[in-house]
């Protein structure tokens, strides 16, 4: 029931951001293609939340069979308290966002002043919520999961299932850091992840590489809402608070 009602709320926020949000000021990367954009913005609502419903709808309870076969929190821990699913993903969440903030102000500095878009507000709130439910669902819930129902299939006769599940927790971070390289390909404008320049690929790979750990780490001992919790709070910081205070 949680689950189907994160997929509800993701389906309804995705449409509200299709339905309200300026098209041509959309997160780089997740821009539309020209023959679209002349749709009635409540149609490209309508088919991005049932794709959603349908996509994650499947990954999102694939995840959730997988999850349970390693024994690990599905979609959250059902012994524990709101400290566990709230306070401490926000704690998470608020010192990746200032580290996101810390480490691309680092790298500006080394990019001529090259700063990573943001999302208008107040259109980022929902941007936030929406990227926090979706990649986590996929990336933690349904990649994760994947992979360490395979690899404790293989090492729980050494009661390595621990272990698995990290592995799997390293692999879903960096695939889902190489997931942000189309959008940096379209930022800057070229057409191969190779044109992108080095500095540029170290700052999306640690950045998103260390939110994906540590939301993997959280998804591992507490659930799916942890995780999402870690990714929302992080994006906050960085995609809502900095800009208004930049």
């Amino acid at each position: 029931m949680v689950l189907g009602g994160l997929l509800a709320a993701y389906a309804l926020l995705a449409f509200i951001y299709y339905l309200f949000a300026p098209l041509d000021q959309m997160l780089p990367g997740e821009g539309l293609p020209p023959e679209l954009v002349t749709l009635p913005k409540w149609v490209l609502g309508l088919a991005n939340a049932g794709i959603i419903l349908v996509f994650y709808g499947i990954t999102g309870f694939a995840g959730y069979w997988f999850t349970a076969k390693v024994g690990v929190p599905s979609v959250y821990h059902e012994q524990a308290g709101w400290r566990v699913w709230f306070v401490i993903p926000l704690q998470y969440g608020l010192v990746l966002g200032v580290l996101i903030v810390l480490t691309d102000r680092f790298f500006a500095s080394q990019l001529n002043g090259f700063e990573l878009p943001h999302p208008p507000f107040p259109y980022s709130l929902i941007a936030s919520a929406t990227a926090a439910i979706g990649e986590e669902m996929l990336f933690r819930f349904f990649i994760m999961g994947l992979l360490a129902f395979l690899l404790n299939l293989v090492m729980r006769r050494w009661g390595a299932t621990n272990f698995a599940l990290w592995i799997a927790n390293v692999i879903a971070a960096i695939v889902f850091a190489a997931s942000h390289l189309p959008g940096a390909m379209f930022i800057l404008n070229v057409s191969s992840p190779a044109q992108i320049p080095l500095l540029f690929l170290i700052e999306i790979f640690i950045l998103n590489g260390i939110v994906g750990l540590i939301a993997g780490a959280q998804s591992m001992k507490s659930g799916l809402i942890a995780a999402i919790g870690v990714h929302f709070w992080a994006d906050f910081v960085w995609h809502v608070a900095w800009p208004l205070i930049h």
